[in-house]
């Protein structure tokens, strides 16, 4: 850090609609192309970076990493917070302090916190050192250094966080990465909320078990394109019936993303819910939030059919991707 400032950076967190799984590596790897639709939402993450001029960092020679814990250490290498440990040591930074915040829980939340907490530190960092990386810049590195934490991260987290608004991003073999851009008209026929189950969970053992069984997410592709070319007629009802049609596949792919009883029984209430038109577990699945759409002014989610739920939030796309000022 060249100068004694704080610098603050923030990433939407990124909801995806369809073509999750397709984004995995070996599916790339193995067929040739994924593609997903997903947008970023006005839930976002934050981190503050500092470093004292007499302190915890420069006299007292610690790190020092607030979230819902607090880590004081003298070593990068030490600190037990992935996303931070990973993007420090990547710019071997000198003693600094980190703060990091969301809108919405980060663990297991499906809303791939983790991406959006390290473009967000690398948006920091990359200030703090005068450098200015483009915003695809960032998302390559993001999904480089998240590679070192889950060797099965797919590609949609980094580049569906750290880009804005409601996309389809397709992703080829040779490393290339498409947007198409879409209109929201979409958006102004439905309603849609995110549900917290109450249930938060590691994803390195969900993305484990469909990687094992890639195949079975072909469908799943087949799926994000007929959804598209909907969306290009503006044929929404086809597109939620595709959505639904889709969180039918997803759950086949394996029996993990449902593994949880109250996952089982919340998924049950909304699929009998005569007001949600669609729904699908946020993420890898086995835990999070769910995403539920109605038509404007309908939908009605009553507390005692969704026992588990603590949260009901309503959601919108946010345009823009990662930001950041110095103060």
């Amino acid at each position: 850090m060249t100068e004694k400032k704080m610098y603050v950076a923030s990433c939407p967190l990124r909801i995806s609609l369809f073509g999750g799984s397709t984004d995995n590596p070996y599916f790339v790897k193995r067929y040739g192309r994924g593609s997903v639709i997903s947008f970023t939402s006005n839930l976002k993450t934050y981190i503050a970076l500092h470093q004292d001029l007499v302190g915890y960092n420069m006299e007292g020679k610690k790190y020092i990493v607030n979230y819902s814990k607090r880590e004081e250490v003298s070593s990068y290498n030490d600190i037990k917070n992935d996303p931070v440990r990973v993007v420090l040591d990547h710019f071997d930074c000198r003693h600094v302090s980190v703060t990091m915040n969301s809108d919405a829980y980060s663990q297991g939340s499906g809303l791939a916190s983790s991406s959006s907490y390290i473009i967000s530190l690398i948006k920091a960092m990359s200030m703090s050192m005068h450098s200015n990386p483009t915003d695809i810049e960032i998302c390559e590195l993001a999904h480089e250094l998240e590679l070192k934490i889950n060797p099965y991260c797919g590609y949609q987290d980094p580049y569906g966080c750290g880009i804005g608004g409601f996309k389809r991003i397709e992703f080829e073999r040779n490393g290339v990465i498409k947007y198409d851009f879409l209109s929201q008209d979409l958006f102004k026929h439905y309603d849609m909320c995110l549900i917290f189950t109450g249930v938060t969970r590691n994803s390195k053992k969900v993305l484990e078990s469909v990687t094992d069984n890639i195949h079975k997410c072909r469908p799943l592709l087949r799926t994000a394109d007929r959804a598209f070319d909907a969306l290009l007629k503006k044929d929404y009802d086809k597109f939620m019936d595709l959505f639904r049609q889709s969180w039918k596949q997803k759950k086949q792919t394996t029996s993990v993303i449902t593994e949880n009883e109250t996952i089982r029984q919340m998924d049950k209430a909304l699929e009998e819910n005569e007001t949600v038109v669609a729904h699908k577990l946020c993420g890898a699945g086995n835990g999070g939030f769910f995403l539920v759409f109605g038509k404007k002014e309908t939908l009605q989610l009553p507390y005692d059919q969704i026992d588990a739920s603590k949260t009901i939030l309503p959601i919108e796309v946010e345009p823009q991707g990662v930001a950041g000022v110095s103060v």
